[in-house]
């Protein structure tokens, strides 16, 4: 593919950043220049040779701004192809003058929605009309013109034209043109969700249209995905404040890998649940395998590491609040992988960044953002040639829904475990059970097809670890269907259970805890996490 000469450029930009530079470059390279008012303005102010718009077409700018380029004259110089015979002729007949280089920017809508989305007529004025189209016709016309976008793109493109006797090359415009359409995709997804915001407000279509336009923005390449042989990504959603992956990263010499991010947005995910108490959670494969509330940060952390010891090996750790080094010294002899926290005292800091394959990430800006409800309200997940599309589960319990249907009602200890535990379980993969005091995780049962082998799974961990089982509660992320989990448990010294209720024996489980005298709340609401 050969080449094509830049004669003339038109420069019409709202970002005016290394504008002028670029612009003496071109006319340096004896490239004649064409623009509109305010970018005109700008490099008659720097001493460069330009001609506006309205003077080449003999129309003036109109509407207060709102029409400048567009016109057929403009517009013809964009897409006309060179060596076409009829297109020679039409150029020829009217006058009009070839385009080979179109250097576009956009008004700022992405801002002017989040930062003023409620003023309706300063978002409507940042909507762009003559930017998209010649974006679009530049780069439907690739093959004669190349179009820029991006302000990085402008030295570069200098650069070619300085080392190909004013040529660029067909690769570099197919490039520039991917590169604008993927632009004006950008500019009009993001305009289309706006109003979609505005037309759809209180509707359930508002959360869940017909078509789903979704619009991502790569923080950065990783390692590999899963498994070694994967290669991954991490993207942010561009209507997300914040995502986990935006955490500021203050020591650690490995980047963070696909898995890292994954239980590093479960940990902290679950320590906001804690965020009004000292906590500690330890995650490994995204599920807890410590968690403890304390009157300091160091005793919420020695008793999250008891829950556990051997799952705790090279887990993620999440503290709610500002790590100090009495809690660091606790980490001295464990592998961790991330440490996630609001912040870090000085020693902590260096104490924890000896170990440089340690991750430490501060978390204060995505608590803060979380504190503020302006984190991300929707969660999808990929299925076989599709995703499906959920609202957040960002509700614990409902006081409305819940009830004791036991005759023992808890005690005041007791539904602090209770309470503690639904915290937890909300967050363990299905089936879970887990069994709490009303301080510290004691044992987790995760991801079997039967609730009774989870809550198994669950004694016999506590058991490993040497915790007491006697006097702690239970929580269940979905209803007990059988009573034998309540026989299970009833043996090992559980005295109150916490779960949704709503299954068709749950005469028979509340029989059971009854015999036991053990207590029960139902809550109303399920929590299962697949």
């Amino acid at each position: 593919m050969s080449g094509l000469a830049v004669k003339r450029a038109l420069v019409s930009v709202f970002d005016k950043r290394d504008l002028v530079d670029f612009a003496r470059g071109l006319a340096d390279l004896g490239v004649d220049l064409l623009s509109t008012g305010g970018s005109a303005k700008a490099l008659r102010e720097n001493g460069i040779a330009v001609e506006e718009i309205s003077d080449y077409t003999g129309f003036p700018e109109l509407l207060d701004g709102r029409v400048k380029s567009i016109h057929p004259k403009v517009h013809a110089g964009v897409l006309f192809r060179r060596g076409e015979p009829d297109d020679e002729e039409s150029i020829r007949v009217h006058g009009i003058l070839p385009i080979d280089l179109v250097a576009v920017n956009l008004y700022p809508f992405e801002r002017a929605a989040k930062e003023t989305p409620e003023n309706l007529s300063a978002v409507m004025e940042n909507i762009d009309i003559g930017g998209p189209a010649l974006i679009r016709a530049a780069a439907k016309n690739y093959m004669s013109v190349a179009v820029i976008v991006d302000t990085s793109d402008y030295g570069p493109i200098l650069e070619e034209l300085r080392t190909q006797k004013g040529m660029i090359s067909s690769e570099t415009r197919l490039r520039l043109a991917e590169k604008a359409f993927r632009r004006t995709a950008e500019y009009d997804a993001t305009i289309h969700r706006y109003f979609e915001n505005i037309s759809r407000k209180g509707t359930i279509s508002q959360i869940f249209p017909n078509r789903v336009l979704l619009e991502f923005e790569k923080i950065r390449d990783l390692r590999y995905g899963e498994n070694p042989h994967q290669k991954a990504a991490v993207y942010k959603d561009v209507g997300a404040r914040f995502c986990i992956a935006d955490a500021k990263i203050l020591s650690g010499k490995k980047e963070l890998s696909y898995t890292n991010i994954l239980d590093t947005d479960f940990a902290f995910s679950l320590v906001m649940e804690f965020d009004n108490q000292i906590a500690t959670v330890i995650v490994k494969h995204a599920n807890p395998c410590g968690g403890a509330i304390g009157e300091t940060l160091t005793e919420s952390c020695k008793k999250a590491l008891q829950t556990d010891p051997d799952s705790a090996f090279g887990g993620i750790y999440a503290f709610s609040r500002k790590v100090d080094l009495e809690t660091v010294e606790l980490l001295t002899d464990q592998f961790v992988e991330v440490v996630v926290a609001p912040g870090y005292t000085k020693e902590a800091l260096e104490t924890l960044s000896k170990k440089e394959n340690r991750r430490i990430l501060d978390s204060s800006e995505l608590v803060q953002a979380t504190r503020s409800g302006k984190l991300y309200e929707k969660s999808f997940r990929s299925v076989l040639g599709g995703m499906l599309y959920q609202e957040n589960d960002s509700v614990l319990l409902d006081e409305k829904l819940m009830s004791i249907p036991t005759l023992r009602k808890p005690s005041e200890r007791e539904m602090k475990a209770l309470l503690f535990g639904w915290k937890f379980v909300k967050h363990v993969r299905s089936n879970a059970i887990v069994l709490t005091s009303p301080t510290q995780l004691i044992g987790v049962g995760t991801g079997q097809m039967s609730r009774v082998d989870s809550c198994r799974l669950a004694v016999m961990k506590a058991q490993n670890a040497g915790l007491e089982t006697s006097g702690t509660a239970l929580a269940s992320d979905a209803f007990i269907p059988f009573r034998d989990t309540v026989d299970h448990v009833a043996k090992v010294g559980v005295t109150a259970i916490i779960e949704p209720g709503g299954s068709l024996r749950d005469r028979e489980v509340i029989d059971a805890a009854n015999e036991h005298d053990i207590t029960m709340v139902f809550t109303g609401i399920r929590h299962f996490r697949h």
